[in-house]
């Protein structure tokens, strides 16, 4: 009886490409390994990207080669039709088990040294030309421009609220800016999404975060550490502007009364905190 051709196998790669295709996938996409935003957004977003890619690119080709020996040694000493004896056992072999000792440690030491590498130019002070506090509290955030000796508080995401009336922070392009973390409440996490990077936000201590943003525009941001009842409301944006409209925000917030620094101090009756945060006007919710 004639064999069927089998045309199962040449259908995945095609049936691949159809998904990347429909998906909206482009090239650009795929080479920054379908990270968001675009190259360059921060003096950092590269060298993330290109450790994030760089892990997948040398991950997949460990991953082929031993899935490849697998199914190599399970079909070449696979048992075949008329065998009555079980094959003979190797109790071990001195070259293969040197290589699988050598080779994972090479993977690892190599990967180590490299975030080690990246994480120490991420994270290394520079002197800024500008420092921002951010306070996270529940459910929003506060930001204090020190440098201008203004600030801005945000109001919690009510349900029906658009995206216009989040908290907004302003920063300036092609400007250093060292951003102090602090909380006011319990543990937050400040991540904008399209710089690749966030950094947790504890009580008592300030974390530190230097960086240059490169590209004007708007970028989303929000807590990604569950902090309560309202955390998925924890939203704010970043707008990356120019240094004129960098400051005309500045005299906007000082003619607006927003004059001097808020506090990480919880009882602070200046902040707007948790009872006086939350949506919906029922007072028992307000405290």
């Amino acid at each position: 009886m004639p064999r069927k051709p089998r045309f199962k196998w040449a259908v995945l790669p095609v049936f691949a490409i159809l998904i990347a295709s429909l998906t909206g996938c482009t090239a650009q996409q795929a080479a920054r390994g379908y990270l968001p935003g675009v190259p360059g957004i921060t003096n950092h977003t590269d060298r993330i990207t290109s450790l994030w890619v760089d892990s997948w690119i040398v991950l997949l080709g460990v991953g082929i080669i031993a899935w490849g020996l697998m199914f190599w040694a399970i079909i070449v000493y696979r048992r075949r039709k008329g065998d009555k004896e079980i094959p003979p056992q190797l109790r071990y072999n001195m070259p293969i088990e040197t290589l699988f000792t050598v080779v994972p440690f090479i993977l690892v030491v190599g990967f180590f040294a490299q975030t080690t590498i990246d994480m120490q130019e991420i994270e290394k002070p520079v002197a800024s030309d500008y420092r921002i506090e951010v306070i996270g509290k529940q459910w929003s955030w506060d930001f204090n421009y020190t440098k201008d000796n203004v600030y801005d508080s945000g109001l919690q995401l009510k349900d029906n609220n658009s995206e216009a009336e989040l908290p907004v922070l302003y920063l300036p392009v092609n400007k250093s800016v060292e951003i102090d973390l602090v909380s006011r409440d319990v543990i937050h996490s400040f991540w904008v999404v399209d710089f690749l990077y966030k950094k947790d936000v504890f009580p008592g201590v300030v974390n530190k975060m230097y960086f240059t943003p490169q590209i004007e525009g708007t970028y989303m941001g929000k807590c990604a550490e569950l902090c309560g009842e309202y955390h998925s409301a924890m939203l704010f944006s970043v707008k990356v502007v120019g240094e004129k409209e960098f400051a005309k925000h500045m005299n906007d917030l000082k003619a607006r009364g927003y004059v001097g620094q808020l506090t990480a101090d919880p009882n602070d009756p200046n902040n707007l905190n948790r009872n006086n945060n939350l949506p919906g006007d029922n007072p028992e919710v307000r405290g």
